[in-house]
């Protein structure tokens, strides 16, 4: 075995991964690029072809590799989407990690998105950021709120907002951390009934800010949206999914 990080032994498994991870990034190997077979690649690594397998496992399982029946097996787009989709299970399986520390993280992050985002938002961005405003205010409306619809509504806002900050790796961790808080956003508007009511007014702050084009006063007010949202929940723990 050769060593890996802090002269630990690298497994073979390891060995495999590593020796892919470098045939992409030394250009040999670009999404939607075949791998070579079996056969020839397993001494390559010097590992044996059940380690090889093991190794294309891994990287399939991380969005890296993919399996075709019959074909073979090939890189992926390599999209930041699908990459960095476990980081919020990952963050969900940290030692006395919280809903309160994933929604903190998410709001530094979107914080920054938005300032981005305020000076490159298309006006078709900003439409499609109105237009989930208005179907969230819709989803509350009546004596039978659609929660579902309600969050729907906020991930998406949420999301247009991050993909407008032209950055791809940025959007797509505010994604995957969005994606694991809403749970807590949804217990925090169960139990205050005010609270979801008053988040889509804040979307219509912020997206006022936006149309204005100032980054700073959507910074703000992004923070404030989140924050309030943070500060309940570490006052309020959700309860656990049954």
């Amino acid at each position: 075995m050769t060593s890996g990080v802090g002269g630990r032994p690298r497994s073979q498994t390891d060995v495999v991964v590593h020796g892919v991870r470098e045939m992409i990034l030394s250009g040999e190997l670009g999404p939607g690029d075949r791998l070579p077979i079996e056969k020839d690649l397993a001494p390559r690594f010097a590992v044996s072809r059940g380690s090889l397998r093991e190794g294309v496992r891994a990287l399939a399982q991380l969005g890296i590799l993919e399996s075709r029946q019959g074909s073979g097996t090939f890189v992926t787009e390599l999209r930041p989407h699908t990459l960095l989709a476990p980081v919020g299970f990952v963050a969900d399986l940290q030692p006395g990690a919280s809903p309160h520390d994933l929604q903190a993280v998410r709001r530094i992050l979107e914080t920054a998105a938005i300032r981005t985002a305020a000076l490159l938002i298309t006006s078709e961005q900003l439409d499609a950021a109105a237009a989930a405003v208005d179907q969230g205010a819709d989803a509350l409306e009546g004596t039978t709120v659609d929660w579902d619809a309600a969050m729907r509504a906020d991930m998406a806002f949420h999301g247009v907002l991050a993909e407008a900050s032209g950055n791809a790796i940025l959007a797509s961790l505010i994604e995957a951390l969005a994606s694991h808080t809403v749970r807590g956003r949804l217990w925090r508007a169960l139990v205050d009934n005010a609270a979801a009511t008053a988040a889509m007014e804040e979307h219509r702050a912020i997206l006022a800010a936006l149309r204005a084009r100032d980054p700073e006063a959507s910074a703000v007010r992004m923070a404030g949206h989140l924050l309030s949202v943070e500060t309940f929940l570490e006052q309020h723990a959700p309860p656990s999914p049954s």
